[in-house]
């Protein structure tokens, strides 16, 4: 089972792994527990695709508790790829307008 965790823990995932979702690396915050080699390398759409089964199996309500929590459990770190990818699309973006923004305003 995973350990709880705190909104500050969550931010400094999502801030250092935003730029390594990119590249297909992971790279966990403190304290949080690295993803298996199998989720770490999967496309975004990859990784929603098998979260959506996840969610498909748990409301299916077929399995034992043994069974569904492991689902529950891989479902949360299938979540957890999807928002190092979405974090990472969002910094590309912001960097490129910033650029953008910057190129406009030496133009002038």
């Amino acid at each position: 089972m995973t350990p709880p965790s705190s909104p500050e823990n969550d931010l400094t995932a999502v801030e250092s792994t935003a730029h390594d979702a990119q590249s297909g690396t992971v790279t966990p915050a403190e304290g949080a527990q690295p993803l298996p080699a199998d989720i770490a390398e999967l496309s975004y759409e990859a990784a929603r695709d098998q979260l959506v089964e996840v969610v498909r199996r748990l409301e299916s309500g077929q399995g034992g508790l043994e069974d569904s929590i492991g689902q529950w459990e891989r479902g949360e770190m299938l979540a957890r790829r999807c928002q190092q990818w979405l974090d990472g699309a969002r910094e590309r973006l912001d960097d490129a307008v910033a650029a953008r923004r910057s190129a406009d305003s030496g133009a002038e």
